[in-house]
């Protein structure tokens, strides 16, 4: 794996679900159970993200990215609330969010070796 699909697994992912728990709960008044369910996890997670006891360590990794994690994060509570997208449909738009840290366009061709803003 690469050392960044590393970075953006280990620190972009926990940070984007718990902006993501943090809109459901916070913005579209949520139960914690309820935000739980659509991203797939616990509720014991949910309360620790809106705590921010999970997902913060090793911030200043990815610190210049806060503002394109949480406009994801938005648009995906947004599509929740909206019904636009289910459960297994959350990791799909993480997926979309981690494309946007390469710098070529093409990340699936064969052979590609794509360069990351990370």
């Amino acid at each position: 794996m690469d050392p960044q699909c590393e970075i953006i697994g280990k620190y972009v992912l926990p940070i984007y679900r718990s902006m993501l728990a943090k809109e459901l709960v916070q913005k579209y008044n949520f139960s914690q159970t309820e935000a739980a369910k659509k991203l797939g996890t616990t509720q014991a997670a949910v309360s620790q993200y809106l705590s921010s006891k999970r997902a913060y360590k090793g911030i200043e990794h990815v610190e210049q990215y806060l503002p394109k994690i949480q406009a994801m994060a938005d648009e995906t509570a947004r599509k929740i609330v909206n019904k636009e997208i289910g459960v297994g449909d959350v990791t799909f738009d993480f997926c979309r969010l981690c494309a946007t840290f390469c710098k070529k366009d093409d990340v699936k061709s064969e052979g590609s070796n794509p360069e990351y803003y990370i």
